[in-house]
This record gives structure tokens, C-alpha cells and sequence, in this order.
């Protein structure tokens, strides 16, 4: 190499990068990732920074202080040292970003996916949720508490089977 001259490393793509993030998962529900979730918006440069812009489930989601620090993790084990990541709130978090593949995840792991859409019906009108139970499947399950092992779900059983079980909330 001539005297003078550096040596450019091309950087990743965005797309290589998000792969890479693709195996960050939510500490609070080990089987879905931050890309599964939808927590994960948006991966670019900005100059010699890579910019990462993460959308937590709910302000104050305790899980958002570990999934920040996977990320760091996770890009430095690829050789990216210079790391801003954002937490952008607006627009909100819904469940409405969790995918089809996902929702099978959660209903594999135990967990009843979100049924409907965000601020349906049952949301306006306080008509109860009847997801059906990830055990047995049976639509026959009440709710026992509006707060499951997390915030962001509701602990239900199932009248049939007799288990309980968490349903991720609509939200």
C-alpha cells in the first residue's frame, strides 16, 4: 500500500445489519426477537455512525434497557464500534406490528397471541377477550387478572384443560 493511504473497509448494508440484529430477542419472551416484535424500525449510517431506531412495546418497558445493550453487543461482535440508538415513541408501539410467523412463536411457547386489531371494539367497549387457550385450544377460557407475568399481558385459564396461561394484550 502506498505511504498516504488507508485502507476502506466497506461498511455493512443496512440489510446485513438487521440480519444480524434479526437474533436479539426480547428477554421478557426468549422466542420472539426485536424484528418479530416490530421493536426494531429502522437501521442506517449517518456518517461513520450507525444509527439504530428501536420503538418500545409501552413507555418505561423495563425490557428496553437489555434489548439496547444486545444490540450494542451484537454490533460490536461485528466490528461496529460507533452506535447511537434511538428510542422513538411516536409512532406508538402496536401490536398490530407483531407478524403471522410470530404470533405462532407465542402460541408454540404457551403464550395466546393478540387477537383483533389495536383499539377494536373490545378496546372502546371493555368486551372481554376470549383467546383460545395455546394448550388445548379451546375457546373455553376466562380471564382470572388483567395483568399477567408482564404488563403488557393478562393471565386467563382454560375451563377445559384447566391451565392458565398469558395472553399478549391487544394494545
Amino acid at each position: 500500500m502506498p505511504a498516504g493511504s488507508r485502507k476502506t473497509v466497506a461498511r455493512p448494508r443496512p440489510g446485513e445489519i438487521r440480519r444480524w440484529l434479526a437474533d436479539v430477542t426480547d428477554p421478557e419472551i426468549p422466542v420472539l426477537t426485536i424484528e418479530d416484535l416490530g421493536v426494531l424500525r429502522d437501521v442506517r449510517w449517518e456518517d461513520d455512525t450507525l444509527h439504530v431506531v428501536i420503538t418500545p412495546t409501552y413507555t418505561g418497558c423495563p425490557a428496553m434497557m437489555t434489548i439496547r445493550m444486545e444490540i450494542v453487543q451484537t454490533l460490536r461482535k461485528h466490528g461496529i464500534d460507533r452506535v447511537r440508538i434511538e428510542e422513538r415513541i411516536s409512532p406508538a408501539w402496536t401490536t398490530d406490528w407483531i407478524g403471522d410467523a410470530a404470533r405462532e412463536k407465542l402460541r408454540a411457547y404457551g403464550i395466546a397471541p393478540p387477537e383483533g386489531q389495536a383499539g377494536g371494539r373490545s378496546a372502546l367497549f371493555g368486551e372481554p377477550v376470549k383467546p383460545a387457550c395455546p394448550q388445548c385450544g379451546s375457546e373455553n377460557t376466562e380471564q382470572v387478572s388483567e395483568f399477567g407475568s408482564t404488563a403488557c399481558k393478562a393471565l386467563y385459564r382454560c375451563r377445559d384443560c384447566l391451565e392458565p396461561f398469558d395472553y399478549f394484550k391487544c394494545i
